[in-house]
């Protein structure tokens, strides 16, 4: 009699077996820690960088997105562990381009947060909202060890070679976006984080702060973000964060930090309304004392967007 798991989906004890035993002999030809190149990459490359030109940056619509991944793929022929950052220099010089005054935001640990509050350019550019960052953001990509297909099963990671072709194209898209910012510059750091807001060794650390060009930077102002519902590990002028404030400072650059920057408070409040950390302040009552009564016993959650709406405002 078959087994019942078996039988309940199709499978016979024989061709169950032979289906995990090719499963566990995938995972074992793995060579490298990270995820494989991500499918489709040329089509998603293409699009990005199309979709990018038509919709978030027509003025940019002279850059030639066939010759940017042209010079992109040149590092899908080179050994996995054997890239190093200048071999994205010509990528790098078709795809590059200004980046808004005041418009830089860096961060640490708050990727999506970041995204979100960004909203796609309208409110700030990171790294992932220029033309470079975004044809890479969120991808994985390398050449088979010994041979010239791309591995789709496993990349490197730093943990494997220092030299793979991902850490090296955010290396020198790092450098690229320090150096191309200027203004007011922003920092978002997860005051959460376990092993604190600012790590020393880091991609902010080690290739953005170093390039940042003094001659084009007025100040730099850092959030530290508390995520909701977690731990508050860092604020201001503590642990890591002080270490960032006296590097700026050593290094020449006027800066001031704020814990919990309003706006991008709020905007964590949206799925977090009913959270004490989100308990409305009496700027928040006030409003809604001018509210008419009929919209008085409403859910007070509806204030938090319309909070979100005025802060937004403040940053255009």
């Amino acid at each position: 009699m078959a087994a019942p798991g078996c039988a309940l989906f199709g499978f016979s004890p024989s061709a169950l077996l032979l289906w995990l035993a090719a499963a566990g002999a995938g995972r074992a030809d793995a060579q490298w820690s990270g995820k494989g190149t991500s499918p489709h990459l040329p089509s998603i490359f293409l699009g990005r960088c199309a979709e990018y030109l038509a919709l978030v940056a027509p003025q940019l619509r002279d850059k030639n997105c066939t010759a940017i991944w042209e010079a992109f793929k040149m590092v899908l022929d080179k050994d996995p562990c054997s890239v190093s950052p200048s071999d994205y220099d010509l990528f790098m010089n078709l795809s590059r381009h200004s980046i808004p005054r005041d418009k830089s935001l860096f961060w640490e640990n708050n990727q999506f947060l970041v995204t979100s509050y960004a909203e796609n350019t309208r409110r700030f550019m990171p790294l992932r909202d220029v033309l470079y960052g975004r044809t890479g953001d969120l991808l994985s990509w390398c050449r088979q060890k010994n041979a010239s297909g791309l591995d789709y099963q496993s990349c490197p990671t730093s943990e494997d070679c220092e030299n793979n072709a991902v850490n090296s194209f955010w290396k020198r898209a790092s450098m690229q976006y320090s150096k191309d910012s200027s203004g007011v510059i922003h920092v978002m750091l997860n005051g959460s984080e376990p092993t604190g807001a600012y790590p020393v060794k880091g991609f902010f650390a080690d290739f953005e702060v170093p390039y940042f060009q003094k001659d084009k930077i007025t100040r730099i102002e850092i959030w530290v973000m508390n995520e909701i519902e977690g731990p508050k590990v860092e604020s201001c002028g503590e642990g890591s964060v002080k270490i960032l404030e006296e590097r700026l400072k050593t290094m020449g650059f006027q800066y001031s930090c704020i814990d919990d920057y309003l706006p991008v408070k709020l905007l964590q409040c949206v799925d977090h309304s009913t959270h004490p950390d989100c308990a409305l302040n009496s700027a928040a009552a006030s409003i809604q004392r001018e509210v008419p009564s009929l919209y008085a016993e409403q859910s007070v959650g509806l204030v938090i967007p319309f909070l979100v709406a005025l802060a937004s405002g403040a940053q255009m």
